[in-house]
């Protein structure tokens, strides 16, 4: 509990600081628990960490100049519209794990079949957001266990950072970008309101 009343947003880190490639895959194996839309994890991680691979995202930030030049990397979360493509793969594991019977994979499959067609790409995109909002901040969560800090970054040009990486524009959609690191700064203090500002009972 403490740590997550001490989360701050870190704009400055100790450049000198690295993550293995290792130990990212061990946070995002572990912030991949988060829950998702019928569990079809339609998060993709892009891992910005060489200088020529930054210097691609400087053009389409708006600010947060800091978190790209100290940072370990800069962590650019999209959501996958063709999601559904993965969910035999999904269902396939869940046999091996022997936590779903091969009737229910099939049952699965015949009604996210029958339910595609009727999905729209923004809905699509929507639930992505959804999800791609949930396994950010457990690897916010993560990242501080491992004793790193980030920070969310949302101001940044959503329709040029798929091309600036070289990803497909049309199929991945921009949630957030995590910058991470090791802190060389305390961050801000931040205030919140009274939980009766925002709660109505009924």
């Amino acid at each position: 509990m403490k740590e997550l009343l001490e989360r701050r947003s870190i704009r400055i880190y100790d450049p000198t600081v690295k993550i293995s490639k290792t130990e990212m895959t061990e946070m995002l194996e572990k912030a991949t628990r988060a829950p998702s839309s019928m569990n079809m994890q339609s998060w993709r991680f892009y891992i910005v960490e060489t200088p020529e691979a930054k210097e691609k995202l400087r053009p389409i930030l708006y600010g947060n100049q800091s978190q790209l030049d100290t940072s370990a990397a800069m962590i650019c979360i999209f959501t996958d519209l063709k999601k559904f493509q993965y969910a035999e793969k999904i269902f396939d594991k869940a046999i091996d794990h022997k936590i779903m019977p091969s009737d229910v994979k099939e049952r699965q499959l015949r009604s996210i079949s029958n339910m595609v067609d009727n999905l729209t790409e923004i809905s699509i995109e929507k639930t992505g957001w959804l999800d791609g909002g949930l396994v950010s901040m457990q690897l916010m969560h993560v990242a501080r266990s491992h004793g790193y800090d980030t920070c969310p970054i949302g101001g940044f040009k959503h329709e040029e950072i798929a091309e600036a990486l070289s990803i497909d524009k049309n199929r991945y959609k921009p949630v957030m970008i995590l910058s991470i690191g090791k802190r060389a700064e305390d961050g801000y203090h931040s205030v919140r309101l009274d939980s009766k500002d925002i709660t109505t009972w009924l």
